[in-house]
Order: structure tokens, then sequence, then C-alpha cells
């Protein structure tokens, strides 16, 4: 686990350089809706990748309110908490996808990695 979130962090630093911080972070957010959603729809198929899958999308997530609670994060208040509040949703409807898997359980951490990537382009 630890290497995946190491090879993360080095991916988005190196990335940083090129590519603004909200762009990058829309793109993770496109490719884990993508990996989550690919195995939804082959489910039969792909279903043995979803604890990888759903293990990247909250490392993401953590990362993600890692940099919203950081002291030198410019949000406001009030949307850092509405994002937080998100990332625990996050959380526990990953537990809960855990616990009983079912290909249409992965449709609303598909939904919200879309639209919080679309805002983050400003769509």
């Amino acid at each position: 686990m630890q290497h995946g979130f190491n090879a993360y962090a080095s991916a988005a630093k190196s990335a940083q350089a090129t590519v603004p911080p909200r762009e990058l972070e829309a793109s993770l957010l496109i490719k884990a809706a993508t990996r989550l959603q690919s195995i939804s729809d082959d489910w039969d198929m792909r279903k043995n990748e979803l604890d990888e899958a759903l293990a990247y999308n909250r490392k993401l997530w953590t990362l993600l309110v890692s940099a919203v609670i950081a002291e030198d994060n410019p949000l406001p208040v009030g949307i850092k908490q509405n994002i937080l509040a998100l990332a625990n949703f996050i959380f526990n409807r990953t537990f809960q996808i855990s616990a009983e898997p079912q290909a249409q359980h992965l449709t609303v951490l598909v939904g919200i990695n879309r639209d919080i990537a679309a805002g983050l382009r400003g769509r």
C-alpha cells in the first residue's frame, strides 16, 4: 500500500511542474472514475480488480483531504467543510462496497469523481 502511495506522490510531484494542480487533481479523479466504471461495466470479468481500484480511489481522496486541511490552503472554510464531508462519504461508501461488492454500488463513486473533476476544470 505504501508503494502505491509513494508512486502516486512521485507522479504528482513530477506532473506539477507542467500541469496546474487543479488539472492534475481532475485528471486523477477521472482516472479513478474510469477505472471504477470499467470494473462496473465488465463486472464478471473484472470484479477481482475492485479492491485495488477502491484503494487507489481512497488514497486519492486521502491526498485531496490532506491538501484541503493544509494550513496554507486558501479555500474558504465552508468549502473545506463540504469537501471533508464528501470525503467522509467516499470513505464510508468505499467500506460498504468492500463489505458488499456489487457493480451498481460503484455508480455513486464514479459520479462524484467525475463531478468534482468537472468542477476543478471549471465546467
